[in-house]
């Protein structure tokens, strides 16, 4: 994406009404939504978080196939959750928001108990790194989800990654946590839920054409 693009997209992300980017600052000193989203929706429907939501996509697909639930996608990258701003106003989802912020500091946007499900769609594996601390699914991150999860809520990684899949599948065992469904090929083996098998990126559906394998993990944090 050009120089161009990038900011033409960031000038219309501050007139979307859908769309929140608070500074660090401002996140660190008391973000004026943290124990208040309800006021930020007009209700008090369950909140989806969609992590690294990219371009959005995943975020506004949940909304569509849950219109009785709040759904708010993360990422750093306003020129990227762009589109899915934009699809959300463009079709009057009123139950979609998206949030400018860094995801470590996701237990200073939300309060204790104020999230009902987290949704980690294809996030970078951390291959390359010997340390562990940005992938987000390591202890530090899940203790940050069980602060800002309602008691039992829900976890759902999807990923084309093998390697972040059986990091996770492990960390869980070794840490005794819940695993409700795990499986390393969701297309081909059953019992999927319907958020899984009925959203693809423009991400997965390159993975999917390359042969790759998705998988899905759904647990809870004891």
């Amino acid at each position: 994406m050009g120089s161009k693009n990038k900011l033409k997209r960031f000038k219309e992300n501050e007139t979307f009404t859908n769309v929140i980017q608070p500074s660090r600052e401002d996140v660190m000193a008391g973000f004026e939504y943290k124990g208040k989203w309800a006021s930020f929706f007009g209700n008090n429907n369950p909140i989806v978080l969609e992590l690294g939501c990219g371009k959005g996509e995943y975020t506004v697909g949940l909304a569509q196939i849950n219109p009785d639930k709040n759904h708010i996608g993360i990422d750093i990258k306003g020129a990227r959750f762009w589109r899915g701003a934009k699809t959300a106003l463009e079709e009057n989802m009123d139950n979609v928001a998206f949030l400018r912020s860094q995801i470590e500091l996701v237990d200073h946007l939300f309060a204790e108990g104020e999230v009902s499900e987290i949704w980690i769609t294809f996030p970078d594996p951390q291959i390359k790194y010997k340390r562990t601390k940005h992938r987000m699914t390591n202890p530090e991150f899940l203790e940050r989800y069980k602060k800002i999860l309602v008691p039992g809520g829900l976890i759902n990684l999807k990923t084309d990654s093998e390697y972040m899949h059986g990091y996770t599948l492990g960390l869980l065992q070794g840490l005794g946590h819940e695993i409700v469904y795990s499986n390393h090929d969701v297309y081909k083996n059953e019992g999927a839920p319907q958020e899984v098998l009925g959203i693809q990126t423009f991400y997965e559906n390159q993975y999917l054409e390359k042969g790759k394998s998705i998988t899905y993990i759904q647990f809870r944090i004891n």
